[in-house]
């Protein structure tokens, strides 16, 4: 554990991103109430909502039928996530021509670590970072910049003056404004945190500050504890890398597919695109979990194990068995989400050659059965990349409305350009409803 003698991490955080984008993009959208929905449905809930439409309560999670309510002329937009991810590695391009940029957090945050000499002129820095974005991507895409010692106070700094704010913590600042805040306005404290602290009698942030590491590590359960302790004093910890543990899809169904037969349909689809990303790292599945959701929030899955593979239709004889042992129980009907991950990774440097290939099949007939399927899905993966994703596919494809199969943004996962490529219906042209 170090503490830094100066403030040497800038966490950039866009504000209102996916809103912002369309607002960017579309002037006649520019100064107007707009939320982000994932697909053209009067059912669709916002993924995101502009600063003109969080003044109304808009936010994450709202329904279209309520943020109308709520807000009369918002405009709603279906989310385009491959014109987000583009922009996303133009703006860290741009970034990076003023200061490396360390971590990408997410698609619209990211962290760069500081020299002295840059961390003594924070101000100019931020300025030029905002005047950079101005004129390369352009105006109507604000950040947030934070400077501190540590990247969790840099993230509460650029979360302190939205939109377009900018906030230095300095170390001799501590604990300083952060007595201004909210709990809950810390990252790291979730709900269920929040409702430990306060059963140990934590009320406020001057009364978390004042914890021991000790204290705060038997509150939150873990060393997360200790950990967040140490990052919110000014002490940069070491966090090792974290592992691949598995390459998973999931979607919530439209109502009119909802039967078991279509969620089945989109399942091997997500199925299928999660398999490319598996083989794009080189990476083996020995397990796949299928799961299914109802609409009244009863949950089903279940988890079958196979020889280490990599080729679809492995995949799809396992997912197979699985929908089959679905259809027998039958516990529910009508389906609102399902989801599909390949776990049990073997990684690269543990493949180990042919002989390690010999040892996991029971015969020479089995190994060169899954030699030729291997080969058919890195075949099918080349033409897909080269010539698009109508060039070729796995059975038959019904779109899925909301495209985007196994191109959606997630919290921690920016997507590769190349998954794009799965979607047969992709459009770039925006789609606006009121």
């Amino acid at each position: 554990m170090r503490k830094p003698e100066f403030a040497e991490k800038l966490y950039i955080d866009f504000d209102s991103f996916f809103a912002s984008v369309e607002q960017h993009l579309n002037p006649e959208l520019r100064g107007r109430p707009i939320g982000v929905i994932p697909l053209d449905s009067d059912y669709s809930s916002c993924i995101a909502a502009s600063y003109e439409a969080k003044k109304f309560g808009v936010k994450t999670g709202t329904r279209m039928k309520d943020a109308r309510d709520m807000c009369p002329g918002i405009r709603f937009v279906v989310a385009r996530h491959d014109i987000y991810v583009r922009l996303h590695h133009r703006i860290v391009a741009t970034v990076e021509s003023c200061v490396p940029v360390s971590k990408t957090r997410s698609i619209d945050e990211m962290v760069c670590t500081l020299m002295r000499s840059e961390s003594r002129d924070a101000a100019g820095l931020a300025a030029r970072i905002k005047q950079r974005l101005e004129s390369e991507i352009g105006q109507g895409l604000p950040c947030s910049i934070g400077i501190a010692p540590t990247e969790l106070l840099a993230k509460i700094a650029a979360e302190m003056d939205k939109p377009n704010g900018f906030v230095v913590f300095e170390p001799d600042d501590l604990p300083g404004r952060l007595f201004e805040l909210e709990l809950r306005d810390l990252p790291g404290i979730s709900s269920g945190i929040e409702r430990r602290l306060h059963q140990s009698g934590i009320k406020d942030v001057k009364q978390l500050w004042a914890l021991e590491a000790k204290h705060m590590r038997a509150i939150w359960g873990n060393v997360e504890g200790e950990r967040f302790w140490a990052a919110l004093h000014g002490y940069e910890t070491i966090r090792e890398d974290t592992k691949r543990r598995m390459f998973g899809h999931g979607r919530i169904l439209p109502r009119d597919w909802r039967s078991p037969q279509r969620a089945f349909t989109c399942g091997r689809m997500l199925m299928t695109s999660a398999a490319r990303r598996l083989r794009r790292e080189n990476f083996r599945a020995c397990n796949l979990n299928y799961g299914l959701r109802s609409i009244d929030r009863q949950k089903w899955s279940a988890d079958i194990r196979f020889t280490a593979a990599r080729d679809d239709a492995t995949f799809l004889h396992a997912m197979q068995a699985l929908h089959q042992r679905f259809e027998k129980e039958r516990p529910f009907n009508k389906i609102k989400s399902v989801s599909v991950t390949l776990h049990g990774l073997v990684a690269p440097q543990q493949l180990g050659g042919a002989g390690f290939m010999e040892d996991l099949f029971d015969s020479q007939t089995d190994l060169k059965a899954h030699g030729k399927w291997e080969v058919a899905s890195d075949t099918m993966d080349a033409l897909r990349e080269r010539f698009g994703a109508k060039a070729l596919t796995l059975g038959p494809v019904d779109p899925i409305p909301g495209g985007y199969v196994g191109g959606k943004i997630a919290f921690n996962r920016i997507p590769d350009m190349r998954d794009f490529n799965e979607n047969i219906e992709e459009s770039s042209r925006a789609i606006i409803r009121s």
